[in-house]
């Protein structure tokens, strides 16, 4: 063997011997001279009927899903939102897509496609965006008759929360009728209240009953962090079904307005003015200069009387019934008004004043914008 030869060897042996070091240094640091097998796992899981039944409405609810990014001046935001019909109009919150300068929406394929916005309503916290209905296949919601939902009931939401897309919670149904005040100082009435767990990013997206229909729109949480508390709120979805319609066709909804602040007739109240003890109404506390209420000669409280939470007010106006229905409290008024009128209709307010009810006729308005 010559030299060259040698040295060829010696390093070929070389390289071999390095190569095993290294691998049996590799396997002495697990302990092991030889790889080490995975931990063994128990046999497959089988779901419950009711975890089948989550499952299967996951699986198809959410090809109706989608998650919705947007481009605002100062950033950009993500919210929810679900398709309605198959011509691509989905439905969201307003406050998603406000102010938006770019909409894209994900489904659950994982299909990106660009939105149009096609109309909102900010005093319901509705939106209504489109995307071209043959660039993907759409698969529109159900929608269930809310005013059918009970408390007790159960509940799913899927959603985006912190971004987190089509992501599933459970719940129930917390309460019914609850109201929240929006941007503009009215009341959104018949909320659904669960716990089912809803953070930022949940926003315009579908509140589910049992059969996957559609009974709400996430809108809202309380909370003092911001994230999920246990209270969440959706609007029905038979105010859905009302406005959509709408702001498809016009871009717009506008809400009746009666132009007056009010409150429920109080203990306190029905003492001071000397009322029958079973009276039921609405005080009215101030009426808008020139507004339908004024027009149509409602008065406001003249006086107020102290109680242990504050003065209340006394000597106005006590609504006590609509077009001959009766209005026991602010609510009934609110939800009268939102689901039985249109601007421009004629009403008819019964009014408790001195002592006797007086019929007034009122043309209502649309809300001020501002």
């Amino acid at each position: 063997m010559n030299k060259r030869k040698f040295v060829t060897v010696v390093l070929a042996v070389g390289l071999v011997v390095g190569i095993l070091v290294a691998v049996l240094s590799v396997n002495a640091q697990n302990g092991t001279s030889a790889n080490p097998t995975m931990l063994p796992a128990a046999a497959p899981y089988q779901a419950n009927s009711q975890e089948q039944h989550t499952a299967d409405l996951y699986q198809r609810v959410t090809q109706s899903v989608v998650n919705i990014n947007v481009a605002l001046p100062n950033g950009g935001a993500t919210g929810s939102g679900f398709v309605i019909d198959s011509q691509g109009d989905i439905v969201t919150n307003n406050h998603v897509v406000e102010n938006a300068t770019y909409i894209e929406v994900t489904f659950v394929d994982g299909t990106i496609l660009q939105a149009k916005l096609v109309g909102r309503d900010p005093q319901a916290d509705l939106a209504v965006v489109r995307v071209d209905p043959s660039a993907v296949s759409l698969k529109p919601v159900t929608f269930a008759d809310s005013d059918k939902v009970f408390v007790g009931q159960e509940t799913y939401a899927i959603g985006s929360p912190f971004g987190q897309a089509f992501t599933l919670t459970t719940g129930a149904v917390s309460a019914l009728d609850r109201s929240l005040q929006n941007s503009s100082q009215f009341s959104i009435p018949r909320l659904i209240q669960t716990d089912a767990a809803i953070n930022p990013g949940n926003s315009g997206g579908p509140l589910l009953d049992n059969n996957g229909d559609v009974i709400g729109v996430i809108t809202a949480i309380l909370s003092d962090s911001n994230s999920g508390s246990g209270v969440g709120f959706a609007i029905p979805s038979n105010s859905v079904r009302m406005i959509v319609p709408y702001l498809i066709a016009n871009g717009k909804y506008e809400h009746s307005w009666l132009g007056i602040a009010a409150g429920t007739l109080q203990p306190a109240e029905r003492s001071a003015m000397n009322l029958p003890a079973d009276l039921q109404g609405v005080m009215v506390s101030d009426v808008v200069s020139g507004g339908p209420a004024d027009r149509a000669g409602l008065k406001a409280a003249a006086g107020q009387t102290d109680t242990a939470f504050g003065p209340v007010p006394t000597n106005g106006d006590i609504i006590t019934a609509v077009n001959g229905q009766k209005i026991a409290d602010m609510s009934d008024l609110i939800d009268y008004l939102e689901f039985n009128t249109h601007p421009g209709d004629k009403i008819t307010l019964s009014v408790w004043r001195d002592g006797k009810t007086v019929d007034l006729t009122v043309t209502l308005q649309p809300r001020p914008t501002s």
